[in-house]
């Protein structure tokens, strides 16, 4: 049907209406002419309505400021359960201990995210699961400072007291989902877990896990566990896996490998052993200490201390060796029986007493070898061989079982040692302060007598020589402030523990000593 209707394209009078679509059409070009089928949606009350549609609706409804902040909450816990390998179960009591927090509110923006780490961490550590704080902070893109705060006041409003961190769950953990070592079948990877649980524990009982982090130790059993089974891998690498600082991780495994030297010295050749070769000679090591933590502690040894050989038996037999004097101490140490002529029957009689009753050296034999043939029949065996995994260390212990334990060798924690050395190195800086001190303030020594020139020289010659050593050339900071200390009449016991910002400002800097100085001042002027 024609329509007198003109096309807005040719401006012709050819437009018609197309029967199926129910469109103006125009005959000419075919352009379909706009608004043609328009339909106002206004018309009053009884008008047709539109549906609006705003931020938040969707077509089943429409979002509440609330209903969208929850939304969004309930999908940043579960994006970072996810990332973290939770459970079902674990991400809801994760939620349940947000709610708890926020009175059922949530919310939204980056400190949210770092409570839903703090409250997974303080989860999983609470049911003492592994996970560090590391691991939480680079999966949230946080500051590990500002999540340990955030922890902090997680734990302070529940009012939660968290068990200790397990160090040997977080390596047993660390060590089955790192790459390098997951490849490796049932059998290896369990043999190197009890490895790496021995040594863990071993360090635990020699300290170098107190008041330290604990992933950088765990790095460097993985580590020395890699180096024992000849897997070629990078500590940085390791480090990398289980969140760790290079830096530190390379310090204590030195440390270490330091200790485990000093274990080695209790070996007839430890004096070969270095911190270079004592990946080759840790089997040996290891064997050692997996024999002293073996041992009993109330079972009374007859024959044989930790360090200290019971000779009575021998020494009042004359077909060894002769004495001068019978009655002394029948305990010598290494360094007496080294200075002592013995001869090869005494010896031999040494190690059949000590063989007989010894059940644990029964199979070596009585033949004599001495060490190096011993040393070389071990040292030929195949890796796999020298690890036994009997001693209990190889298990998970308790910390007073593991303090109990006998390896070898008892350390003082470094921590200790490194504030010994620093109080002895603050001593000697006090005593040399002090001469310098007594050489500007202190009057000269009066004699009276003709010898008073002469005591004087000498006097002020010993005084020169004192403080040159106790110089030693070098005054740096350290030794000003000192100085400052001792004139301020500061206690020498305050001094030597080295809080100098906290002395400086309680007895120089503080405002009623310089009120006091000021008002003196005045007073002479």
């Amino acid at each position: 049907m024609e329509n007198s209707r003109t096309c807005k394209s040719c401006n012709k009078k050819t437009v018609i209406r197309d029967e199926f679509t129910d469109t103006l059409v125009c005959k000419n070009c075919g352009i379909v002419q706009e608004l043609d089928n328009f339909q106002a949606s206004f018309g009053g009350i009884n008008g047709p309505q539109g549906t609006f549609v705003r931020v938040g609706a969707s077509a089943s409804g429409e979002y509440s400021y609330k209903e969208k902040k929850l939304y969004e909450a309930d999908k940043d816990i579960e994006d970072i359960a996810l990332k973290l390998g939770f459970s079902a179960a674990t991400s809801a009591e994760v939620k349940r201990m947000i709610q708890q927090i926020t009175d059922e509110e949530f919310g939204g923006g980056e400190w949210f995210l770092v409570l839903v780490g703090a409250c997974s961490y303080v989860v999983m550590r609470k049911n003492s699961r592994p996970l560090s704080i590391a691991e939480v902070a680079s999966i949230i893109g946080c500051d590990v400072y500002e999540l340990g705060r955030m922890i902090f006041r997680v734990v302070d409003f529940l009012d939660l007291k968290l068990p200790e961190f397990d160090i040997v769950t977080s390596f047993e953990h660390a060590i089955r989902i790192c790459p390098t070592f997951s490849r490796f079948s049932k059998d290896v990877m369990d043999k190197m877990v009890k490895q790496g649980r021995f040594l863990l524990q071993c360090a635990v009982k020699w300290f170098l896990t107190t008041g330290r982090r604990p992933l950088p130790i765990v790095a460097a059993i993985l580590k020395f566990v890699a180096e024992l089974n000849e897997v070629d891998v990078e500590i940085e690498n390791i480090a990398k896996e289980v969140h760790s600082t290079v830096a530190t991780s390379k310090k204590r495994h030195k440390e270490l490998k330091e200790t485990l030297v000093k274990v080695a010295q209790k070996l007839p050749w430890g004096k070969d052993v270095t911190v270079k070769n004592i990946v080759k000679n840790a089997p040996l090591v290891i064997q050692y200490m997996e024999m002293k933590s073996r041992l009993k502690p109330d079972i009374k040894r007859k024959s044989i201390e930790p360090d200290r050989f019971n000779l009575e038996d021998v020494t009042n037999d004359s077909q060894y060796f002769e004495l001068e004097d019978r009655n002394r101490v029948p305990y010598l140490s290494y360094d007496d029986v080294e200075n002592l002529k013995l001869s090869q029957e005494c010896l031999a009689g040494i190690y059949s007493k000590f063989s007989k009753e010894s059940s644990y050296f029964k199979n070596v034999g009585e033949n004599g070898e001495d060490h190096q043939k011993n040393r070389k029949r071990y040292e030929d065996r195949e890796s796999k061989e020298w690890w036994s995994g009997k001693s209990d260390l190889s298990k998970k212990l308790s910390l007073q079982q593991i303090l109990e334990k006998n390896v070898g060798f008892n350390a003082l924690p470094p921590s200790f040692i490194t504030g010994s050395l620093a109080c002895k190195r603050r001593r000697e800086k006090i005593d040399a302060a002090k001469l310098r001190i007594d050489e500007i303030m202190g009057p000269p020594s009066t004699v009276s007598g003709e010898k008073k020139d002469s005591c004087l020289l000498e006097d002020l010659e010993a005084r020169k020589q004192q403080c040159q050593q106790s110089k030693g050339g070098n005054i740096d900071w350290e030794d000003f402030i000192i100085e400052l200390l001792l004139l301020h009449q500061v206690r020498e016991e305050e001094i030597e523990q080295g809080h100098y910002n906290t002395l400086l400002e309680l007895h120089v800097f503080n405002s009623g000593n310089i009120c006091e100085m000021f008002q003196h001042g005045k007073g002479n002027g």
